[in-house]
């Protein structure tokens, strides 16, 4: 009995309910004993009511605890059977909300340590193999009667090696940021052949050397970040190239309409595998067609990344004739 008083605020209805009873049953006695009676009866019937009922609501806070009890030691279930309605209820389902949110932070938290260790491997790993080769460049540098020729060689791969390494730092700070959601956006206008003209000046001399042929068809306006998906069109293009063999041609297509922009590059290299067609726009992803291109399979992550900023979309698939076909869209806001 004692437990049931240990809240103030039933203790102090209990007084007042004990004092209003007697209050009553004195004024029925005076009126009359046997309502007198009838009106102890019906006050200890209430107060036993109100008791039983508080005893059932301690109850149920003292279950409503221990699953809470359960669920901080890794119950991963917390059951809204017991309390349908009432106060208690609503309690409940607030704390069942914040459990599942607390949760969902959890796995969140959880996969983005993950996450960063497999990142942080895989930057290691990428760095790594570039580095071993700088170390013995080095080594053969240092030895002694080497020619001339042999030096200038040897020169000339570390540059195209301290290049790569150069190339991919710039582009993990890049990603970073995107990921990090520090990338402001801006919003311009240019005619859609002046853009990508503009994108894909960095590789004309590379194409040209490579013997193949670029034709670009554009028309209508483009709108967005020039400078960002400038590099979204050039990875894409770069991509192509190095998968175009001697000869081969690459195809830009650019159009406008009321709903969005679209950019489709296609080249008639040998294709995408099935296998890697899934996987082609992950980060740190070689096919196997990727192993002697010597790159970090992360141009076409960067270009996914860059596009999806801009509220767009870029897939990938294989021409009915072979080669490939990366398709980028960017929908407008309004229509």
């Amino acid at each position: 009995m004692k437990g049931l008083f240990r809240n103030k605020e039933v203790m102090r209805s209990f007084i007042i309910f004990t004092a209003a009873s007697l209050v009553f049953i004195t004024a029925a006695l005076v009126w009359d004993v046997r309502f007198g009676l009838f009106t102890a009866v019906v006050c200890l019937a209430l107060g036993g009511i109100s008791l039983f009922t508080v005893y059932r609501r301690y109850r149920n806070i003292a279950e409503l605890s221990g699953r809470i009890d359960r669920i901080l030691h890794g119950e991963d279930y917390l059951s809204l059977e017991k309390n349908t309605e009432g106060e208690l209820a609503i309690l409940e389902s607030e704390i069942h909300k914040m459990v599942v949110r607390l949760r969902e932070q959890q796995n969140r938290l959880r996969d983005e340590k993950m996450y960063l260790a497999d990142s942080l491997a895989d930057i290691s790993h990428q760095i790594r193999t570039p580095l071993t080769s700088i170390n013995i460049i080095v080594s053969m540098l240092s030895e002694e009667g080497i020619s001339g020729d042999k030096k200038r060689e040897l020169l000339l791969k570390l540059k195209k090696l301290l290049s790569r390494i150069d190339w991919l730092i710039t582009a993990l700070l890049k990603m970073s940021k995107l990921d990090a959601g520090t990338i402001k956006f801006q919003s311009e206008t240019m005619p859609m052949k002046d853009f990508i003209n503009k994108a894909c000046m960095p590789l004309f001399v590379p194409i040209e050397l490579h013997g193949q042929e670029l034709t670009v068809r554009a028309e209508g306006e483009f709108s967005g970040d020039i400078r960002w998906s400038g590099e979204a069109v050039a990875n894409i293009l770069k991509n192509c190239m190095e998968h175009t063999p001697e000869g081969g041609r690459i195809n830009i297509c650019a159009e406008e309409n009321a709903i969005f922009t679209e950019i489709v590059i296609s080249d008639s290299g040998s294709g995408i595998a099935e296998e890697d067609l899934p996987h082609i726009f992950e980060r740190f992803y070689k096919g196997a067609s990727d192993e002697d291109k010597g790159g970090f399979g992360i141009g076409l992550a960067l270009a996914r990344m860059i596009v999806r900023e801009q509220n767009g979309t870029l897939k990938a698939e294989n021409c009915e004739n072979g080669g490939a076909r990366f398709i980028m869209r960017f929908y407008k806001s309004t229509v």
